[in-house]
Order: structure tokens, then C-alpha cells, then sequence
């Protein structure tokens, strides 16, 4: 899931709709076993667990052994799928294998339908020859068959000029969307944190005590709102003329490198979001879509402006799956000793999008949570309170499956009706039994950077017990803490309802210019050293977590 959020989407959101948080009591700093009360090896003599965790996940990682299934073995896993089911099978019986207990599937839903895309080719077949690089959106229906037809760039700019193309577009390639201006690069496309980098999130403010976040201005907003409306009037004109299939370029990337995500579906662009139709809807309609790499619809584009009549064939084939509309999530523990009643959570999400194997996004993070409870497993380690490894579903459609278990275990919010006019309705936060067992929960999914440090997510009474943990790892590039907030992802979800919920900072290597939600997020874009850093890393925090004598402390109880 990305998490950089466009400025004009984020004021739009916390215009539109404030967030409501409750946060528990805070509690005093947990104290941490000494190093040679914390673990026994097989033999009885006493060791330093740290230091095993880091011989197991440098010696002997099984890391890229696991990222390579997910990836190369499984493909991409699109959210109801049968390549994520196939990848909720695989994960459950590998952690089963090596030795955790309670491995299951734990439904949640419904979402809607699976989506499997059998066969795609899409080229210029006239004054020339051009094969394109080119995916489908995902839920996009298909083709019916190979389709040859005249190819048509919509350059209409409002609701008027869409009405010069009335009659014009049946059975019709549509161009959607002004070329992208395309620069020579000058920087490298990956890159890692530098020191500067860190030291500013180091320093920054804690999120709690910030100046409030300047409103969109009614220009502002005016003006997103017209685009958002005219999009979808766009949209609507399209499909009502019968044009067969929609192109668009990439909206980022460029030397063969495209950007591809879910198939848009005809509707008012004010209809509420609990009533909007998604593509993977049961009973969803839509126009078939295409995504261009920008060289390609660039070329195309200028064609047709120089007065060439091209035709363009496309063969696209999809498969539906609606039999079942559940989606799921993979869950696995290590039992804890005398505080087993008591868990320590680490997760990712398993879910990624189509066009590449989801590498990056998010089959590392898959790897390294899987990784860690591994190594734990292997070196016999017994935690104080039991481990759980969840591995999401659904989180690139909005954090569903996380949410949805969340909701399911520990609480979620209610909304209490009011009546007096003009008034905002509250939420009260429902607790489940178990809101008050979890200690934490960390995650990971920013791609295949090492750990530089962690997100305190505005918990600054985890600090120290977070310095101390990460002394270890001092040489391996990890010693940042920042009180700053970090979002996009699943540790949100438990955050949202003031559970301790955390992320790493990560270096971004290629994240945003080259995998993320790419046809380049593939194994070879993995960084294997950076992966095992990752996972000791990972297992030494929840292990600490597991042996505290008390919780981990939580956020001072606030509303907003």
C-alpha cells in the first residue's frame, strides 16, 4: 500500500470526514527481562536470544526461499482471487510446517469477487504494425473474443466538449487522458534514507501537538470536486456511446515500467461510499480497461493528431470467480508460556495487485513476518505470551481484512444517533474481551528496504523500551525513532481504536519509482540482504514484546 497520500486527498479527507479515536490509559514503562533470564537453548544452558536471532536470520535465512513461492510460484494475489486462496493455503501449511500451532483461515466479509485474467494482447494493427506494453485493470470485464477497431483520442475537457463525440464512439478504442511529459532522469531510481533524512525524522513534532491541518480552501475544493465530477460524467458518457474498450496511459513510470490497479465502474461521483459500486461488486458493470505504458499512448496520441487513422486490436480474456465471496486471512501462533493468555501480533499483507507478483507490495513483508516466527521456532525460544503472525487480505482495497479482524477480536467504533440539527454524530468505541490481552502489533509493508528504525505512531512511552531494542542493530543501519505518524497500511487498524500499532521506517530502494502497484513489483527487484536484516530485526521486537512482564504502554486516552 502506498503510503505518501496526495496533499489535495488529504485535506479532502480530514475535511470531509474527522477522524474519531479513543486512546487507552497509558501505563508505565514495562521493565525487560535481563538478556540471560530471556532464553534457554535446546541443551538447557542459558544464551543471549538476541544475539541467536541474529545468527539463525543471517546464517541460515529462509527468507528469499519464501519470496520466491509467494512470487515467482504463487503470482499475483488480487484479493478473493485464486491466487491469493492458493497463497492462503500455502502460507498456512508452510507455518504449520515449521511448528506453529492454530494455523488457519479466518474468514471475513463478504468482499465480492475473485478476478483471474487468462489471456491479454493488445497492438496497433494499422497504417503499422506497434505491439504495446499494456495491462487490463484488475475486475476488468473482457473482450469477448479478439477486437479490431478504430482507435480515438477523447480529448474533451468538460461536459460540453464530451458532446462533440455523441454518435462517434460505438465500438470504439477510446484514448482517455492528456499525454504525460516525459524528462530524462538525472537521479538514480532507488535510493536509501540518508542521514539527513533520518535526523528529520527523528526531530519531528509529535503528531498530537501540531497546529491544526489547514482546510482546503472552497476554491480548493471547488475545484477537485469538478474534476472528480466531470471523471465520472466522462466515465458515464463513455459507456452510455458503447465504446468497446477504454486506454489509459500509466499515471507514472516510463522505459517500459507502468502503473495498473482496479477497473472504474459508471456512477455519480457524489454517491455515498457506503453505496458506491465497486468493480469486484457481485453484480458490477463496466466498459473493458486498459493500461498503456506512456511512450506507447504518447505515440499513439501524436498519430492521431497528425491526421493517421489507426486501428488498434486488443484480446482480452477474464474469469469471474463468484462462488465464493469471502474473503480471507491467514493466521498462525507460537503459544506463549505464563502470560499465553496475553498475544504479541506482527503481520502484512498478502494481497497485491495484478500486473506484477506483488514483490515489493507486499510479498516481503509476507516473507520477513513469516521469517521471524521461523527463526523463533527454530532456535526453541519460549515467549511469555503467545505470538500471533496474521497475514492480510484485502488491504489494497482499504485495509478490509484487517479492519474486519480487528473489529472481530478487539473493538470497533459505533456511531451514536443524534437528532439535534446541525450537530456531528459521535462514535464510542466498543471493546471486545480481547482489547485489553494485545500487547502490540507490528507490520511491515514499504517494500524491500531494510529497517532504519521505527514509526512510534505518537507513542512516545515506547521510546525507551524501542532504543534499547534496537541497540543491537546499531550496525545494520537501524537506530531512528520518530514520534511521527505513518499511514497507508494495517498497522492503522489497530491504531484506530487506540491499540499499540506500529510500522518501520524503511529505506525506499525503487519503491515509488519503479514497484509500487507495477509490472515491475517482481522477485528480481528484492533486495536479499536487506530482507534478512528485516527479519531479525522484526523477530528480536516481538520477541521483547512477548517477554515484558507488563503490556507494552498505550496513548493517553484523547477524542478528536
Amino acid at each position: 500500500m502506498r503510503r505518501r497520500l496526495t496533499a489535495a486527498l488529504l485535506l479532502l479527507s480530514l475535511y470531509l470526514s474527522p477522524a474519531l479515536t479513543v486512546y487507552a490509559q497509558q501505563t508505565s514503562a514495562p521493565t525487560v527481562p535481563a538478556p540471560n533470564a530471556q532464553a534457554r537453548n535446546a541443551t538447557g544452558d542459558q544464551t543471549d536470544a538476541i544475539a541467536r536471532i541474529k545468527d539463525e536470520g543471517l546464517s541460515r535465512s529462509q527468507v528469499m526461499q519464501t519470496l520466491q513461492y509467494l512470487t515467482d510460484v504463487t503470482g499475483p494475489r488480487l484479493t478473493a482471487s485464486p491466487g491469493m486462496k492458493r497463497a492462503n493455503l500455502w502460507t498456512r501449511d508452510k507455518l504449520t510446517e515449521w511448528g506453529l500451532q492454530n494455523s488457519r483461515l479466518e474468514a471475513w466479509g463478504p468482499f465480492g469477487r475473485g478476478w483471474t485474467l487468462q489471456r491479454f494482447a493488445a497492438q496497433v494493427t494499422a497504417p503499422q504494425n506497434i505491439p504495446l506494453i499494456a495491462y487490463p485493470k484488475a475486475w476488468s470485464p473482457g473482450t469477448n473474443g479478439v477486437l479490431t477497431g478504430d482507435v480515438i483520442y477523447l480529448d474533451a475537457k468538460d461536459e460540453s466538449e464530451l458532446q462533440v463525440f455523441k454518435g462517434k464512439l460505438r465500438g470504439a478504442i477510446v484514448l482517455v487522458g492528456n499525454p504525460r511529459e516525459l524528462k530524462a532522469r538525472f537521479e538514480p531510481l532507488g535510493s536509501r534514507l540518508t542521514e539527513k533524512e533520518l535526523l528529520q525524522l527523528a526531530d519531528a513534532p509529535d503528531p498530537a501537538q501540531r497546529a491544526a491541518v489547514r482546510r482546503p480552501t472552497p476554491e480548493q475544493l471547488a475545484q477537485l470536486q469538478a474534476a472528480q465530477k466531470f471523471s465520472a460524467a466522462r466515465l458515464q458518457f463513455l459507456t452510455d456511446e458503447g465504446a468497446s474498450v477504454l486506454v489509459e496511459q500509466s499515471r507514472a513510470g516510463d522505459g517500459g515500467t507502468l502503473f495498473v490497479q482496479s477497473a472504474s465502474v459508471a456512477q455519480p461521483f457524489d454517491t455515498p461510499r457506503e453505496k458506491r459500486i465497486n468493480a469486484w461488486d457481485k453484480n458490477a458493470k463496466s466498459v473493458p480497461q486498459i493500461v498503456v505504458a506512456s511512450e506507447h499512448y504518447n505515440r499513439t496520441v501524436r498519430m492521431l493528431q497528425a491526421g493517421e487513422r489507426l486501428r488498434m486490436t486488443i484480446d482480452l480474456a477474464v474469469q469471474f470467480h463468484d462462488e465464493d465471496l469471502m474473503g480471507y486471512n491467514t493466521i498462525a501462533e507460537i503459544p506463549g508460556t505464563d502470560l499465553k493468555d496475553e498475544v504479541v501480533m506482527l503481520g502484512g499483507h498478502m494481497d497485491s495487485w495484478h500486473a506484477g507478483t506483488g514483490a515489493t507490495d507486499n510479498a516481503a513483508g509476507v516473507a520477513v513476518c513469516m521469517e521471524a516466527v521461523r527463526i523463533l521456532k527454530a532456535l526453541n525460544l519460549q515467549p511469555r505470551r503467545t505470538i500471533r503472525v496474521a497475514l492480510w487480505s484485502g488491504e489494497e482495497q482499504g485495509l478490509f481484512g484487517s479492519r474486519a479482524y480487528v473489529a472481530e477480536h478487539f473493538g470497533a467504533f459505533t456511531t451514536n444517533p443524534t437528532t439535534a440539527p446541525g450537530t456531528t454524530a459521535q462514535s464510542t468505541l466498543q471493546k471486545k474481551p480481547d482489547y485489553e490481552k494485545l500487547s502490540a502489533y507490528y507490520n511491515l509493508d514499504n517494500g524491500t528496504g531494510r529497517i532504519r528504525g521505527v514509526y512510534l505512531q505518537g507513542n512516545e512511552a515506547v521510546r525507551p523500551l524501542f532504543r534499547q531494542w534496537l541497540a543491537p542493530f546499531r550496525e545494520m543501519g537501524a537506530q531512528t525513532l520518530t514520534i511521527s505518524n505513518t499511514g497507508g497500511t494495517d498497522h492503522l487498524s489497530f491504531d484506530a481504536i487506540g491499540l499499540p500499532g506500529f510500522q518501520f521506517i524503511q529505506d525506499e530502494i525503487e519503491y515509488d519509482t519503479r514497484t509500487h502497484h507495477s509490472n515491475m513489483d517482481v522477485f528480481d527487484r528484492v533486495q536479499a540482504d536487506d530482507m534478512k536484516q528485516a527479519s531479525v530485526i522484526m523477530a528480536a521486537f516481538i520477541y521483547n514484546t512477548a517477554m515484558l512482564s507488563e503490556r507494552l504502554p498505550r496513548k493517553p486516552q484523547r477524542t478528536n
